[in-house]
C-alpha cells in the first residue's frame, strides 16, 4: 500500500481515479490502484471514453456484436459496459463504505446539456443500461441541468453533478439534491439508498482567472482564486447539511451530498504537481485525478492544512481578486460554457470515431 495516498484517505479524503478505459479494466491495472493506491472510484467524461475507445482494438469484439445500429447507441453500450465491469470491481468497497466509495460514473451526452427532459430520460436510460447499484449518472451543472438533478434523485437513482464553477450554482445544486430527497421521501423511496456528489471543478479556475489577473498586472495573486473557491464551497457545504431542512432528511436516512473535487491535474507547470491535492484536504471529500497527479501525490505529495473552517479566507481572496478587476460571474460563464463546448466536441468526435470503425467492419 502505497503510503502517501494512504495518509490522504486516513485524513478523510475519498481517492477517486478521473480515468476508465477497457484494456485498464482487463490488464488489472485498475484492481491494482484499488488494492495498492487507496482508490475507491472512478468517474470518467466523454473525453475519457474519446481516448479509450481510440486507442487500441479492445472494443472491436463488442462493436461487431452490436452490428449495424448507430454509433450513439453503441457508444452508450460500450461505455455502459465498461461503468458495469468496473462497478463489480468496486463493489466490496461499495458494500464497507455504505455506498459512499465504490463508485463509479458514465454521463449522459454533452448535446443534452441545456435540454432538462432529455437528461431526465438518458440519466433513467444509462442507470437501467449499466444495472448495478453503485454506478452515479453524472449531469452537468447547468441551469437546465438542476430540475433534472431533482427529477433524477427524487426516481431513486443516485447522480454525480459535474461542471461546477461557482460556489452560488453549488449552491443551486445542494437545493436540487434536497428537493429531490424530498420528493423521493414523499414518494416512499428508501432515501438512504440514494448518494450524491457534486463535482466542483478546481484547476481551470485558476487557468482562467490567472489570465486575467495577468492582464491587469496583478500576477501577485495567481494560483490562489481554484483553492479559494474550494474553501467556499466547503463552508456552504457545511451550512446546508447542518440546517433544519436537512436534518429532517436525514432522519429518514438521508446522505450528505459530499463535494468533489474535479479538474485536480496541475496545468500550469509552475505550480507544484500536487497543489490541488494536497491543499485540498477535508474529511469526508472526494478528490478525483488523473493518474498522473496520482502518481505524483504517491512519490511526494504531503496532505496540507485542512480546509474546514477557512471559507473566511476564502472569501478574502476572491475579494481582492474581484477587487483587481477580475469579474468572477463572467469567468464561471466562460468556464460553464467551455465545460459543455469541450465535451460536446469530445462526444462529436467519439461518434466519428465509432462510425469509422463500424464502416470497416462492414
Amino acid at each position: 500500500m502505497n503510503t502517501r495516498l494512504k495518509a490522504l484517505a486516513d485524513a478523510g479524503v475519498s481517492i477517486w481515479l478521473d480515468d476508465l478505459s477497457r484494456e485498464r479494466i482487463e490488464s488489472g491495472n485498475l484492481a491494482g490502484l484499488i488494492q495498492n493506491d487507496s482508490v475507491v472510484g472512478v468517474t470518467t467524461n466523454p473525453t475519457i471514453f474519446a481516448a479509450a475507445l481510440s486507442s487500441g482494438d479492445a472494443y472491436t469484439p463488442q462493436l461487431t456484436a452490436l452490428g449495424d445500429v448507430p454509433a450513439s447507441e453503441a457508444i452508450k453500450h460500450l461505455c455502459a459496459t465498461d461503468v458495469r465491469n468496473a462497478c463489480e470491481l468496486f463493489e466490496p468497497t461499495f458494500r464497507s463504505s455504505h455506498g459512499f466509495d465504490g463508485r463509479v460514473s458514465i454521463e449522459v451526452e454533452p448535446g443534452l446539456a441545456r435540454d432538462t427532459g432529455a437528461t431526465i430520460a438518458q440519466a433513467a436510460e444509462l442507470h437501467a443500461l449499466v444495472g448495478r447499484r453503485n454506478v452515479l449518472i453524472k449531469i452537468p451543472a447547468t441551469l437546465e441541468g438542476l430540475p433534472a438533478i431533482t427529477a433524477t434523485i427524487a426516481a431513486g437513482i443516485s447522480v454525480n453533478v459535474t461542471l461546477i464553477f461557482s460556489v452560488e450554482r453549488y449552491r443551486a445544486v445542494m437545493d436540487a439534491y434536497l428537493a429531490g430527497l424530498e420528493q423521493a421521501a414523499a414518494a416512499g423511496r428508501e432515501l438512504s439508498d440514494i448518494h450524491s456528489v457534486a463535482s466542483f471543478f478546481i484547476s481551470r479556475v485558476d487557468v482562467e482567472v490567472d489570465s486575467r489577473l495577468v492582464a491587469v498586472g496583478r500576477a501577485d495573486l495567481a494560483g490562489k482564486a481554484a483553492i479559494a473557491n474550494a474553501k467556499l464551497a466547503l463552508g456552504a457545504s457545511a451550512e446546508v447539511f447542518g440546517s433544519v431542512r436537512f436534518a429532517a432528511l436525514s432522519a429518514q436516512g438521508a446522505n450528505v451530498q459530499r463535494p468533489l473535487w474535479a479538474s485536480t491535474g496541475t496545468k500550469n507547470p509552475a505550480y507544484s504537481d500536487t497543489l490541488y491535492v494536497s491543499e485540498l484536504v477535508a474529511s469526508g471529500v472526494v478528490n478525483t485525478m488523473p493518474e498522473k497527479t496520482l502518481r505524483a501525490f504517491g512519490d511526494h505529495g504531503e496532505p496540507g492544512v485542512p480546509l474546514e473552517g477557512r471559507a473566511a479566507e476564502g472569501r478574502a481572496v476572491l475579494d481582492e481578486v474581484s477587487a483587481a478587476g477580475v469579474d468572477l460571474d463572467d469567468v464561471n460563464a466562460v468556464l460553464e460554457n467551455e465545460g459543455v463546448e469541450k465535451f460536446a466536441k469530445s462526444w462529436d468526435e467519439l461518434v466519428a470515431s465509432v462510425t469509422s470503425a463500424q464502416a470497416a467492419l462492414r
